[in-house]
């Protein structure tokens, strides 16, 4: 595939091969903002392996469980939310841990691979099962 040197991110006519899409659609999904791809000086579309990974869920979505577009913003801006609670989370969880050491009181530990808060990792496709 081609690079663009510069950046390292793929150009609209090699995802859209790659993907087996047409290039007016990685347009459209720009258009309702499911894609936000970075642009060069002469506004060529770039993207990068985080761009590809979006698009690779949004085609999951719309091939595999037949959601469309409307279903797929509400699909990605809550999984967004939950990205964002769970950094939240883990950062609050952080603070109360040092702030219990500072006290001389140890954090509960780990057990069976589950953190003592229960939060699951996120991955790029969705929840990590257990």
């Amino acid at each position: 595939m081609r690079r663009d040197p510069k950046s390292g991110s793929f150009m609209i006519g090699v995802v859209a091969a790659r993907y087996e899409i047409h290039p007016q659609t990685l347009r459209l999904y720009e258009r309702e903002g499911l894609l936000l791809p970075s642009r060069t000086e002469g506004k060529t579309r770039l993207y990068s392996e985080e761009d590809l990974e979006r698009l690779e869920f949004i085609l999951s979505l719309t091939r595999d469980l037949g959601v469309n577009l409307a279903g797929v913003e509400v699909v990605l801006n809550l999984r967004d939310r939950m990205k964002n609670m769970q950094e939240e989370m883990q950062l609050f969880v952080e603070t109360y841990e040092s702030k219990m050491k500072a006290a001389g009181i140890e954090p509960e530990r780990v057990r069976d691979g589950i953190p003592s808060t229960g939060l699951v990792k996120l991955t790029s496709q969705g929840l990590r099962k257990r």
